[in-house]
């Protein structure tokens, strides 16, 4: 689910079987990318930057699916050596803990780009962009917004505005990130919580 953070489940490259994608993620503002696969891109992207879907560039990036695991990390291997010579130093930005240190290219979009389009005309399904792919994935796990927001609830005693105190500001960043992807890509947040925190973010939405 997108409110739920976990490491990458393809980081130690064991699991083989099943669907996986190629991804390509510029950063916004910035003539730089991230190129790996994962079998499952949304966490990987939770992973790398709890506001992803600010960090990256979501009209510029795209996702090329795969059968397996095997055929995206071939991919991969291959456009990574096409691509050597921009290798590029990790963003600062980047999660340490996400270790996403490699696979970071600077100047090597167009390229990837011309090879999305070649992958596209070998019968490859290319979501590009990605805005439209994350938004179907979002929607996927909204049914459990009202869930995990209830339950947040019950962790505040029924006092949403506890999450503007000093000591809360861990909590309240991880609980703004995870209601600002819906809208981000124009899911509609407010309606899916309880009352109490759908006003609470109503505000603290207003006054950024």
């Amino acid at each position: 689910m997108a409110f739920i953070r976990t490491a990458d489940p393809d980081s130690t490259r064991a699991v083989s079987e099943g669907a996986s994608y190629l991804y390509v993620l510029p950063c916004a503002g910035e003539d730089l990318l991230k190129l790996g696969f994962s079998r499952h891109p949304l966490r990987r992207m939770q992973s790398l930057h709890t506001r992803y879907f600010d960090f990256f560039d979501l009209d510029l990036a795209f996702l090329v699916e795969t059968e397996t695991v095997r055929d995206a990390r071939d991919l991969e291997l291959s456009l990574g050596h096409a691509i050597a010579l921009h290798s590029a130093p990790v963003p600062l930005l980047v999660r340490e803990e996400a270790g996403g240190h490699s696979e970071w290219y600077r100047g090597a979009l167009a390229v990837l780009q011309a090879d999305a389009a070649a992958l596209a005309g070998r019968g490859y399904t290319v979501h590009r962009p990605l805005r439209p792919w994350l938004r179907r994935e979002l929607l996927r796990g909204r049914d459990d917004l009202f869930t995990w927001a209830s339950n947040l609830l019950i962790g505040l005693e029924g006092e949403p505005d506890w999450l503007d105190q000093p000591q809360m500001a861990a909590l309240r960043r991880h609980v703004l990130d995870t209601l600002d992807a819906f809208a981000a890509v124009d899911i509609p947040v407010v309606e899916g919580l309880p009352d109490l925190l759908g006003r609470w973010y109503r505000s603290a939405a207003g006054n950024r």
